[in-house]
C-alpha cells in the first residue's frame, strides 16, 4: 500500500495558463515540480505517475525481484538490484546471472573477497579491485557479455552455462549451483501488464 504526502501550496501559485480552448496549460515551474522529489521534515513524497511507471517495468519487477532475495537472505547487496538488471540488459545476460553469481561467490556481498575491495562477484580470482559496488557489476556484466576486447574469446555469443563454465572451470558443479540460484530469484522473463 503506498502512502501520500499532502503538502500546502501556496495560494499565489501559478497553476498555468488558461489557453484560447480553456484548457489549462502547465508552466515550466509546475511540470518541474511534479517530476521532482519533495522533502519534507524526514519524509519523502515521489511523483506517482514515476513510481508507478517503474514499479510496473519488467526491468523494476526484476530489480525487485533481486532486491527481495538479498532481503530475505540478509544479504548486503539489498538495493544493487536496478543496476544488475541495467548492466545485465546492456550487456545481453539474463537477468539473474549477476545476483546469483554474486550470491554463489560471496553469500550476496557478506563473504566479499579479502585481498580485494569491492569483489563480491570473485573476478579475476579476487586479485581486482573496484571503485565501488556499481564498478564492479559494469566491469563484470560487460566481460561476461563479451564486450571487453581481452576477455571476448570467452564469452562473447555464449549461452549462460556457457558463460559459467568459462567464469569458474574449476568447481564441477558451480553452473548448476549458479543456475539454481537463478532459478530462486525468479522465472527467465517477467512480463508486465500495460495499465
Amino acid at each position: 500500500m503506498e502512502s501520500f504526502l499532502i503538502l500546502p501550496v501556496a495560494m499565489s501559485m501559478s497553476f498555468g495558463n488558461i489557453s484560447d480552448t480553456g484548457q489549462v496549460a502547465p508552466d515550466s515551474q509546475i511540470v518541474s515540480s511534479q517530476q521532482m522529489n519533495i522533502e519534507a521534515d524526514g519524509f519523502l513524497a515521489f511523483n506517482q505517475l514515476i513510481s508507478q511507471k517503474s514499479e510496473n517495468s519488467s526491468q523494476g519487477k526484476r530489480a525487485s525481484a533481486i532486491d527481495a532475495y538479498f532481503k530475505a537472505h540478509k544479504m548486503p547487496l539489498e538495493g544493487m538490484g536496478m543496476k544488475m538488471v541495467e548492466e545485465a540488459e546492456k550487456n545481453g545476460l539474463d537477468w539473474r546471472l549477476l545476483p546469483a553469481i554474486s550470491i554463489i561467490e560471496s553469500t550476496g556481498g557478506k563473504f566479499t573477497c579479502k585481498n580485494a575491495t569491492h569483489s563480491f562477484m570473485g573476478w579475476g580470482s579476487c586479485k581486482i579491485n573496484f571503485e565501488s559496488d556499481e564498478q564492479a557489476i559494469e566491469i563484470v556484466a560487460k566481460n561476461l557479455g563479451g564486450k571487453n576486447p581481452n576477455t571476448d574469446q570467452h564469452y562473447a555469443d555464449k549461452t549462460t552455462g556457457e558463460i559459467l563454465r568459462k567464469y569458474n572451470s574449476v568447481i564441477p558443479t558451480y553452473v548448476e549451483k549458479v543456475m539454481r540460484v537463478m532459478n530462486e530469484i525468479g522465472e527467465s522473463e517477467i512480463t508486465t501488464v500495460n495499465a
